[in-house]
């Protein structure tokens, strides 16, 4: 297997609030603006997953590589990184947020690249096309700009490409084949290819014995007081609707009411 094949990738994960909260569980703190962290159970972002398979089936398919999972979040991220070990990424590294929550993209990318730059070389970094809380989407182009290197979106298949890599994207009118040189940074989209595997019981168990690097904002040198947005407002959409019956002795009576009804709405618009 040639050398070049062997990447360094860097796959970063995103832990949100389960999107599959039943509505009743979900809340919204109004004072910190975000959704509430109570019942309602952590996971990881899915498009990140797919981030991560997509990694995964890179490094299997060359023989050859090496796999770093990157989370900035609370210690609670220290479970998408052990999720991601028991997947077979090589190393886990927590970046542990003691600043306002939750982040901007602009934090969020300037703290990650400050922690692939403390890592060393790489080859690629993947990210989730956007989250499944904020749905922002700006992480993966912030990051590269902050990297200094390529950045190409919505990708859902990568494949070594001589010293380079080529890339599978999706656009509203298909798919593009595009060829680059590393280091890049892509955000990975779903596809029926690169649904996240299930871990094997053990490597989940084993997962708890590897090692994971703990970095705090300190250690990069980062700051939490720069922002350039804010949320002003949050909150939970109320809808309101009316039910009124109609009535009539015979059912052309109570037809004939609707359709009134009708008419009268449609002259009100």
């Amino acid at each position: 297997m040639p050398t070049h094949y062997f990447m360094n990738l860097i796959v970063c994960l995103k832990q949100i609030l389960d999107p599959e909260i039943p509505v009743r569980d979900f809340k919204v703190d109004p004072v910190a603006k975000e959704a509430v962290r109570g019942s309602a159970n952590l996971v990881t972002n899915i498009f990140c997953e797919n981030a991560l398979e997509t990694a995964l089936q890179f490094k299997e398919k060359n023989g050859a590589g090496k796999i770093t999972a990157l989370c900035f979040a609370p210690d609670s991220g220290e479970d998408p990184l052990r999720k991601a070990l028991a997947m077979k990424a090589d190393e886990a590294v927590l970046v542990l947020n003691d600043g306002p929550a939750p982040p901007d993209p602009l934090m969020v990318a300037s703290t990650l690249a400050a922690a692939i730059q403390k890592l060393g070389s790489f080859d690629v970094v993947l990210v989730g096309r956007e989250s499944g809380d904020w749905g922002v989407g700006q992480t993966g182009g912030l990051l590269a700009e902050a990297l200094g290197v390529p950045y190409i979106g919505f990708v859902d298949h990568i494949e070594a490409n001589g010293t380079g890599v080529k890339l599978r994207r999706q656009t509203d009118s298909g798919y593009e084949i595009v060829e680059a040189q590393t280091p890049i940074v892509i955000s990975i989209t779903n596809d029926e290819h690169n649904l996240p595997r299930v871990p094997k019981t053990r490597d989940v168990m084993m997962s708890f014995r590897q090692p994971l690097t703990k970095w705090s904002l300190s250690d990069l040198g980062i700051s939490t007081s720069d922002s350039y947005y804010e949320v002003v407002e949050l909150a939970i959409p109320i809808k309101e609707s009316t039910c009124e019956f109609v009535t009539g002795d015979t059912l052309d009576d109570r037809v004939s009411q609707l359709a009134e009804k009708i008419l009268a709405v449609k002259r009100a618009l």
